[in-house]
């Protein structure tokens, strides 16, 4: 390209680039390669760069994520990933640093304090893993489901930007329904063959054999078979395709409502890999607690009330 471009200089030609303007001058992502002589002007080539419209990963400068541990939480069973994730946030001093971008999105933002945040966010810190080779935290987490077709390009840069900042490990964050309960996710929840007990049961699926020494360490036992769909499941597929160390932590849940009891467990899972100073999962225990006492006494509340007559009905 140098050689060409230093010819046709020598030959009164010059070269420019800008965006490409389109039918009735509307702008769009591409670029147009223009060559130019005295005056005139001859399109030579137009192009449609793949980084403009596919997903992109975009950090804070600052933010060195070299051996960092990447927490993963995306819409689970039972909003336990969510639960997680702004646990951690809080309990870990977590800053907000980035996210993830795709055209394709849905066009929605989450406001929280009056600050406008992305559907897919990044947040980073620095407490000590009790990993070795592991001495910092990021979390990527949302709230959105996000859609079939994008799963594989957004997984695709993920993979590619995390090995760019050579990033340790990742762990995934999900739960699966009780069983002979619905998911609630559309589909998307995870299908897997456990053997139920009286305690929440917690199952885990590893990339590469280091994982599951990890997973065995952490005495979580590993899935024996199931489907599990969506960024996770796309995310334990390229990992093991790509030889990367990445693990998924799934938790029994409830999925009528957030299960903070369910996210407890992860915390405890958690607390043995994350920082130096012990998570007190002890809140999210409260918290499952009270919300039961308030969804109990909505239940009873419900059956208390007397049925309307239909003279009541006609008449109010």
């Amino acid at each position: 390209m140098s050689r060409t471009y230093s010819r046709l200089k020598a030959k009164g030609y010059a070269l420019s680039v800008r965006p490409y303007i389109g039918l009735k001058g509307s702008p769009s992502n591409c670029l147009a390669l223009s060559l130019s002589i005295e005056g005139g002007e001859i399109i030579h080539k137009m192009g449609c760069p793949k980084f403009m419209d596919g997903a992109k990963v975009w950090l804070d400068k600052t933010v060195d994520l070299e051996d960092a541990l990447v927490v993963c939480c995306f819409p689970s069973v039972g909003m336990v990933s969510s639960v997680v994730a702004h646990f951690l946030i809080d309990h870990l001093e977590l800053e907000y640093v980035g996210g993830v971008a795709h055209p394709k999105l849905p066009a929605i933002c989450l406001v929280q304090d009056g600050v406008p945040l992305p559907p897919i966010r990044a947040y980073s810190g620095q407490p000590i893993c009790k990993i070795e080779g592991c001495d910092k935290v990021l979390l990527l987490m949302s709230e959105l489901i996000v859609p079939d077709p994008l799963v594989h390009d957004i997984v695709s840069s993920l993979f590619v930007w995390s090995k760019e900042q050579k990033a340790a490990m990742g762990v995934l964050i999900d739960a699966f329904a009780r069983k002979g309960m619905k998911g609630g996710l559309n589909g998307q929840e995870p299908v897997v063959e456990y053997e139920d007990t009286e305690e929440v049961d917690v199952l885990g699926v590893a990339a590469t054999p280091k994982m599951t020494e990890l997973l065995k360490d952490m005495e979580i036992p590993l899935l024996e078979q199931g489907v599990i769909k969506g960024m996770t499941g796309a995310m334990l597929s390229e990992g093991a395709s790509r030889g990367r160390n990445i693990m998924s932590i799934m938790v029994e849940a409830d999925p009528r409502f957030p299960d903070a009891r369910a996210a407890a467990v992860i915390i405890e899972h958690l607390n043995k890999m994350l920082p130096v100073v012990d998570l007190d999962h002890e809140p999210l225990i409260e918290e499952a607690r009270q919300l039961e006492e308030q969804i109990r006494s909505m239940m009873e509340g419900a059956e208390s009330e007397p049925t309307p007559s239909s003279a009541s009905m006609l008449y109010g």
